[in-house]
């Protein structure tokens, strides 16, 4: 089965490495070069716009989802295929799930980790089938990925759904990656 879009949560800021910038314009590039869509949080700045940016650039299709709050002209992509401005960002995550044939995390703060572990958390419950991926750039998620290996080892996540994420370094590799996992959680 092939994806056809893919929800990327990411940094509203650049963050401290060049190489978070150069991940998010790679991962929009590749969406682009193999004809996937793009649902992202809806705005221009930092790593979201980045990988906006990138994905128009290459001719994919670019869905933001922006609560009304954070729609004002400084925050909200206006150029892309489809804005949709929602009333909250209980709306704004149901709607990017909607969207989406798969899940990324790329390097982010709060909210990135708040809507990644939402979608994991659907998926333990059974709510969708969709493959997860982490772009671990530079090493950024490693403390995350051992806290999540203490979690199986702890007895508090079953081995099963901590599988559920897959992690690679390169745009291409974790692409690959999630729609090998698609297609076999999908069968």
């Amino acid at each position: 089965m092939h994806l056809k879009s893919v929800a990327v949560f990411c940094g509203s800021s650049f963050g401290a490495r060049p190489s978070y910038l150069d991940a998010a314009r790679a991962m929009g590039t590749e969406l682009a070069a193999r004809g996937i869509g793009l649902v992202y949080g809806g705005g221009r700045v930092g790593l979201m716009g980045a990988v906006a940016d990138a994905a128009l650039d290459g001719g994919a299709t670019v869905q933001g989802v922006i609560p009304d709050a954070l729609s004002t002209n400084e925050v909200a992509h206006r150029g892309l295929t489809e804005l949709h401005v929602v009333r909250s960002m209980h709306e704004r995550k149901a709607m990017m799930a909607n969207l989406a044939d798969g899940f990324v995390a790329m390097p982010g703060g709060f909210g990135t980790l708040e809507e990644f572990f939402e979608v994991v958390t659907w998926a333990q419950l059974g709510f969708h089938r969709k493959p997860i991926g982490i772009l671990d750039v530079d090493g950024f998620y490693a403390p995350l990925l051992a806290a999540m290996d203490a979690m199986v080892h702890e007895g508090f996540v079953r081995a099963e759904h901590r599988a559920f994420i897959t992690v690679a370094r390169a745009p291409a590799e974790l692409l690959d990656a999630i729609h090998q996992g698609r297609s076999r959680r999908a069968r």
